[in-house]
């Protein structure tokens, strides 16, 4: 299981343009078969920051995100909203156990 915590700050003028653009992609994103979860969080006190949480099955699940169609359309279409280049931090699942992901 891989899980990704990318933080994003975006420019103050564009974020309805981000939140459009990167929920589109969650909502493409969650269609995919290895993606275990894609979730779309903006901080409370400073709008123009975002995390993305994504956990995937393994190593090619996320390879195969990074090779779709929405992936690619939100790439390029969110670059020069960010006030800087994101940032992507690999995590390793603790708890829940991986077979325990996605009960609720």
């Amino acid at each position: 299981m891989i899980v990704m915590l990318v933080h994003i700050h975006v420019k103050a003028d564009n974020i309805d343009e981000f939140v459009a653009a990167t929920k589109e992609n969650a909502q493409n994103s969650v269609k995919e078969p290895g993606v275990i979860r894609f979730d779309v969080i903006q901080q409370s006190d400073d709008p123009t920051h975002f995390t993305l949480i994504e956990v995937f099955k393994d190593q090619d699940a996320q390879q195969s995100h990074r090779e779709t169609p929405h992936y690619f359309k939100w790439r390029d279409t969110v670059t020069d909203m960010m006030a800087e280049p994101r940032q992507g931090i690999r995590y390793t699942n603790v708890f829940p156990s991986e077979d325990e992901w996605g009960r609720a």
